[in-house]
């Protein structure tokens, strides 16, 4: 069982902070934890991530002072691999 959360705005306004209550309302589908990930200003991916319930694993104040049109979040109960944070997602990889 995991929760995920997404949310778009066309205006950019208060996206992330948005996921971020979104993911704190379903922290009862994971508790090992949680992340985002979101097209920052340049367009590109950027994302954040940590280990604990919501208010633990990210920080409220930094994602609402990013701006951005859409983003997903989700949190973390761990069926397969282990709980640590090299398997929280959002999962990135460079090219």
């Amino acid at each position: 069982m995991c929760g995920v959360f997404g949310a778009y705005s066309p205006g950019g306004q208060k996206v992330l902070e948005e996921v971020y209550l979104g993911l704190f309302a379903l922290q009862h589908r994971g508790q090992e934890s949680a992340g985002v990930a979101w097209v920052n200003s340049e367009g590109r991916v950027s994302s954040s991530k940590g280990e604990g319930l919501v208010h633990l694993a990210l920080d409220q104040e930094e994602l609402s002072a990013e701006k951005t049109s859409c983003a997903i979040g989700h949190v973390r109960y761990s069926t397969a691999g282990g709980p640590g944070l090299e398997n929280a997602q959002p999962l990135t990889a460079s090219t």
